[in-house]
């Protein structure tokens, strides 16, 4: 281990949280093996042995979207040739094929429609809560949720998300996070919520004794200091709500952005590893980490648990929105992938439910399975 690595790695021993200035320098340091140790530590502590995966079916309702995020590949106006939208009996169909092979989560997003109504989300959730109780429905990023209560169900932020939680909502997604600093925002995602409005419709789910999960988009105009912000930003409102079951980074897709973006180096392995690295040793408070196949691949994904990660996301099946920025990764993996990957990293196999509680197995009582 280099000599710049060894104090963190003492503190993190001892159980002391790092800094954000010790955060950016292990962001610089090139040792990335050393980083991966004190990132095990981390890992090791929180998780034991253990890696986890579920088995999930993702749904994007639609593309349809009021915003123009410079980024994005998926969002589309109505009448553009990529533009989709299922209807709610499609999503119910699809759905009820994925419990017939396993599934045990619904994970979907979509863009900002200008049109559909209320009652058109409330009535899909409550139906696909019908076609099973074992179900979970994990759903919409916020600032969905923000467009839902501003402009479909004007109503403030908490009612809109006790009604979508009546109707079978059982969390929602880190999606919509990017990077916090206003000034990245403007340049990737102008229009979008603030870090301040995502950070607040977490916050209040998380105050109705929900879950969530928190995300990062990484690898475009962002800099190290502004990596560090986000974290920290993250990591302050867990330290409030302790709301926050994973943290998921992935990586820009350079291959579909809009042009003001275009030209940009898609993020190296060893950028993507030393990203999850600091993070675990950052988000202290974070019981999980998760490596995003989708984004990293599998084989780059299963050499993750060797920097901190300890969960490898799910089956996934049928992802849009980075496949229609340029991804080519698979569309969907199989359980037997997914655990032959944690084998290989010299990880137990375990599938998990939405809030990363065992399911394979007899609860233990440790901050993994909480």
């Amino acid at each position: 281990m280099s000599p710049e690595l060894r104090p963190v790695y003492e503190k993190v021993l001892a159980g002391v949280r790092v800094s954000e200035e010790e955060a950016l320098g292990l962001y610089r340091s090139q040792d990335l093996n050393g980083l991966a140790m004190v990132a095990d530590v981390v890992r090791e502590r929180l998780n034991g042995n253990v890696a986890t995966y579920i088995h999930n079916l993702y749904i994007n309702y639609s593309n349809v979207c009021i915003l123009s995020c410079q980024f994005c590949a998926f969002g589309a106006r109505k009448r553009e040739a990529h533009a989709f939208e299922h209807t709610a009996d499609e999503i119910v169909e699809k759905v009820r094929a994925g419990l017939n092979h396993g599934i045990t989560e619904v994970h979907m997003v979509g863009g900002l429609h200008p049109s559909l109504p209320g009652d058109w989300y409330l009535e899909l959730l409550r139906a696909l809560r019908a076609l099973s109780p074992d179900l979970f429905l994990k759903a919409f990023t916020a600032v969905e949720i923000r467009h839902l209560a501003e402009r479909v169900f004007r109503r403030s932020i908490p009612d809109t998300l006790e009604e979508l939680r009546q109707a079978g909502l059982g969390a929602i997604t880190g999606g919509g996070a990017e990077i916090f600093d206003p000034g990245v925002r403007d340049r990737i995602c102008r229009g979008k919520e603030t870090a301040e409005e995502w950070l607040e419709v977490h916050r209040i789910w998380h105050q109705m004794g929900m879950r969530s999960t928190a995300t990062m988009l990484f690898g475009h105009v962002e800099t190290l200091e502004h990596r560090v912000d986000h974290l920290r930003r993250l990591r302050e409102l867990q330290d409030e709500t302790g709301g926050f079951t994973a943290f998921i980074p992935f990586a820009f897709e350079p291959a579909g952005a809009r042009p003001g973006l275009q030209g940009i180096r898609y993020a190296s392995a060893p950028e993507a590893l030393r990203n999850l690295a600091v993070s675990r040793i950052y988000l202290d408070n974070f019981p999980h980490l998760t490596g995003y196949w989708i984004s990293l691949g599998l084989p780059l994904a299963s050499l993750a648990l060797q920097y901190g990660v300890d969960d490898l996301h799910g089956t996934i099946q049928e992802e849009k929105i980075f496949h229609m920025a340029g991804a080519q990764t698979p569309r969907q993996q199989s359980v037997e992938a997914l655990r032959a990957a944690i084998r290989e990293a010299g990880r137990e196999p375990r599938q998990r439910d939405t809030w990363y509680r065992w399911t394979d197995s007899e609860p233990v009582q440790t901050l993994a399975a909480q």
